[in-house]
This record gives C-alpha cells, structure tokens and sequence, in this order.
C-alpha cells in the first residue's frame, strides 16, 4: 500500500492518484494540511530526501514569506517552516514499504505503476 501526502485540490496529486488506481495500486491519501502528523513526518521527510526538494520554492505560499522566514528555511528552521506552512511542501511525497519520493514525474510514475 502507498501512502499518498497531499492536497485535495491539487492537480498534481490527482494526476498522481489517478495514475495509481489506474495501475490497480492500493492508495491511503493523506491531506497534509488537516490529517497529517507533520510533526513526525516532516523530520523523518527532510532526512530521507534532498530537503530542496521537499521545499515547494515556487509556491504562493513561498512568495508571500518575508526575507526573514525564508532566511528561516535554511539548516534546522526548515522543519519548523514546513510544519507551520504546509503548502511549502512539494506534493505529493509518497511513502511505500522501503520507497519515499517527492514530486510526480515520469520516473517516479515508471518506479510505482
């Protein structure tokens, strides 16, 4: 089973999603902004991934920090700025048994489908 970290009204995720069950994939979606324990995941993200990639840099979100929150998003105050903004995160990460990604792409789609 994969577990799918996203958001609902993201087209990235759909297309994610979609591409699963189309490939008969058993899929646990996880909102990231109301059902996931960033506390926990965040951390456990940011050490088994690049952490540039973990962080959505060309988000609305990203765009509207001051120059002092995005200075925060260096070393350890990345973490703290996930959990508090979680449409700093890029979508979708998904987590298997012994796989972690982030993003959708052709590789990452070829890897699970």
């Amino acid at each position: 089973m994969y577990t799918l970290y996203g958001l609902k009204n993201c087209d990235t995720c759909k297309k994610a999603l979609k591409s699963l069950d189309a490939a008969g994939k058993q899929v646990r979606f996880v909102d990231i902004r109301q059902d996931a324990d960033l506390a926990s995941k965040v951390p456990y993200w940011l050490e088994n991934l690049d952490p540039k990639k973990v962080l959505n840099a060309r988000s609305t979100t990203w765009r509207g920090l001051s120059d002092a929150e995005k200075a925060s998003a260096e070393g350890e105050g990345l973490a703290g700025l996930l959990i508090e903004n979680p449409t700093l995160i890029k979508r979708p990460i998904i987590e298997a048994d012994d796989y972690l990604s982030v993003g959708w792409n052709k590789e990452v789609e070829l890897a699970l489908t």
